[in-house]
């Protein structure tokens, strides 16, 4: 395959990068907050050796005054650097180090306030900051020096200083969050001295053949810093001989989905905003933003908007994506699907360490993964009950471990429960790990039997060395609101009351002008739902025990989006209340809190009701294949209904295992 720009070497300082394809500085929490664990140096390895040309690694705290997983300030933090050049260093790509403050989003060590530019809290600690004076901006200012003065001594080839996301740097330079009077306040130019007296230190502390660039975002909020803001911030320290580079990316804790946009997102999402920033500067640049191949890349560079490219979260799905491609086989990349459950979703909430969907071997990649796989010692054969995720990522890995793989789908197409999920507005993108996976096991020699019901007696016939039941789960169709589980809701047996499934497979269906979602789940499955309803032209009420919108995919950043979209149909969202009653055209709602009866009860239209709770798992077959002496392991929503990551991740350590 050929490449005009992608797979061409480029020099930024001293570092002569391979190829155009960048990791950009993501969080992870791999190392659990010890510093630069072996997790985390695997983690970066693995992708070293899949081909990539440069990774920028994890924010690093340079003050105790703003703590990370890294810290410079950690005495012990070279001990793990070491380890990560001394792997790093035989893949031949190059390695910098982002270096960061979080100002008013960060709570220092000692319980103290955080320190910011003014007094301005920040959405996500909320505790108003203290105003750093000369003193403590020479403090940090001398911080920054060190870092990147240790980040030399440890080998490393550059590093990043983060002026962006609403960090610290950009609560200077920022009119929302600097509200100054002296000479770090009011003009530009006064507003962008602390970032150029950082960069001045960090130049100095280091050699000319060390990197040293900065990392800049246009904030998409009203009185933030739009691209020109950004452009001008860069071309004041680019025009002072400073950096060496920029990278430029998008969104601050006020517009977070727009920072790790969602499969909702284009692919280049953020070059409207990007380019005219990177295509005023004359040093290397860096854009993201959704990039999943090496040809978007390559067009990219080829139209001019920046000479490298981020594939953070296509390499967080498919280590060795940049290998594979230039190997002549870009058909054998797994796919991100910007689902954001496993790389952000598992940040920020439990496990609180990132992982991916498609991939469960992210983070964990000296345990397991298909870097890792080697043949069985006795090949056997292998029965596969279920093509859904769970069931064809258990047949590709078994495949892929030389054993002969039997898979056996009721309907007539792979996919499962993701074909139902693809049909939501936005969604469609989900669809492509089926697609993969389905490739993958045909191209492996997996024997697929389409519409090929199978029962216990069949599956016994089959005499298989093990069984893996993939059968998923159905809609629970009960009407109990978990709140008020002893008070199911009256007349919740009619025609118009819907699951999802009946709601997706039927595009046909007069629904009326009105329909009631009831989420007693949370997950996305009910936004979907409401988002379908919408688009069709319904009023919707949107009705749910919970305390907020989706709370569970809250943390994949799927919320806000979800709202901006329906909020531009007619939609009404009800926290804390469930449905009593489901009448002909309308139900009776009331507050989870209080008993029927209660005067609190109101109505809204609903023409249609669809309903959405926990999943009731199909193991119908699970006994009888045990009492016939097989050997059976239960996966994914069969195992007990939960999500895309916990279903590939069962279907891969079931295929690893047999």
């Amino acid at each position: 395959m050929a490449f005009t720009h992608v797979d061409k070497p480029i020099a930024i300082a001293g570092a002569r990068i391979k190829n155009r394809v960048v990791r950009t500085a993501h969080a992870t929490n791999i190392g659990g907050g010890g510093g630069m664990s072996d997790d985390l140096v695997a983690y970066h390895e693995t992708r070293g050796r899949g081909g990539i040309g440069l990774a920028i690694i994890e924010i690093m705290g340079v003050h105790p005054t703003s703590p990370s997983g890294l810290n410079a300030f950690d005495p012990n933090i070279g001990r793990g650097y070491e380890k990560l050049v001394k792997a790093m260093r035989p893949t031949g790509a190059k390695v910098f180090q982002q270096l960061w403050h979080a100002g008013h989003h960060a709570n220092p060590l000692d319980g103290g306030p955080p320190w910011s530019s003014s007094d301005v809290p920040g959405p996500t600690v909320g505790i108003v900051p203290m105003p750093m004076d000369k003193a403590m901006i020479e403090e940090i200012v001398a911080a920054y020096a060190n870092a990147a003065r240790g980040c030399e001594s440890f080998g490393l080839d550059g590093v990043e200083v983060h002026c962006a996301h609403g960090y610290l740097i950009q609560q200077f330079l920022s009119r929302n969050d600097n509200r100054r009077q002296d000479e770090y306040g009011g003009s530009f130019e006064n507003r962008a001295r602390f970032m150029v007296e950082v960069l001045t230190a960090v130049r100095a502390a280091v050699s000319r053949d060390f990197a040293v660039g900065i990392r800049v975002a246009p904030d998409a909020i009203v009185g933030g810093l739009g691209p020109d803001d950004n452009l001008r911030a860069a071309l004041e320290v680019e025009s002072r001989g400073l950096i060496d580079f920029v990278n430029v990316s998008m969104g601050n804790y006020q517009s977070f989905p727009k920072m790790i946009g969602g499969m909702h997102e284009p692919t280049g999402y953020e070059l409207e905003t990007s380019s005219p920033v990177t295509r005023g500067l004359s040093v290397p640049t860096i854009v993201t933003g959704r990039f999943r191949t090496l040809e978007e890349v390559d067009a990219v560079i080829r139209n001019g908007d920046a000479d490298l490219v981020g594939m953070t979260r296509a390499t967080i799905a498919d280590p060795f994506l940049v290998k594979k491609t230039l190997d002549g086989h870009p058909e054998q990349v797994r796919p991100c699907i910007a689902c954001n459950q496993g790389c952000v979703g598992q940040l920020l909430a439990p496990p609180f360490r990132m992982g991916c969907a498609v991939n469960p071997s992210t983070g964990y990649e000296l345990k397991f993964g298909d870097h890792l796989l080697g043949p069985a010692a006795t090949p056997k054969r292998v029965l596969v009950v279920g093509g859904g995720p769970a069931g064809m990522e258990a047949a590709r890995v078994a495949a892929i471990r030389g054993h002969h793989v039997v898979l056996a789908e009721a309907q007539a197409d792979l996919g499962g429960a993701i074909n139902l999920a693809r049909r939501a507005p936005t969604r469609h993108g989900i669809g492509d790990i089926t697609a993969w996976l389905e490739q993958e096991i045909y191209r492996l020699g997996v024997e697929v039997r389409l519409s090929s019901y199978m029962d216990a007696d069949d599956i016994i016939a089959e005499a298989p060395d093990a069984v893996i039941l993939a059968t998923g789960s159905s809609p629970r169709m009960d009407g109990i609101q978990l709140s008020n589980p002893g008070e199911p809701i009256d007349g919740f047996d009619q025609p118009h009351v819907l699951s999802t499934h009946d709601l997706f497979s039927d595009d046909h269906r007069d629904l009326g002008d009105t329909a009631v979602v009831i989420d007693d789940l949370g997950h996305y499955e009910a936004v979907a739902a409401a988002d379908h309803l919408i688009m069709k032209g319904l009023s919707v009420t949107f009705v749910s025990r919970l305390p907020a919108f989706a709370p569970l995919v809250e943390s994949a950043l799927m919320t806000e989006p979800a709202l901006q979209r329906l909020g531009r149909g007619r939609f009404t969202h009800l926290a804390r209340t469930r449905v009593i009653s489901i009448g002909k055209n309308e139900v009776v709602l009331g507050p989870t809190y209080l008993p029927i009866g209660s005067n609190q009860a109101t109505r809204a239209p609903a023409d249609t009701v669809v309903f959405i709770s926990a999943n009731s798992p199909s193991r119908e077959l699970l006994a009888p294949v045990k009492a016939a002496g097989l050997p059976v392991r239960l996966i994914g929503d069969a195992n007990t209904p939960r999500f895309l990551p916990a279903a590939i991740r069962e279907g891969h350590m079931a295929g690893a295992s047999v």
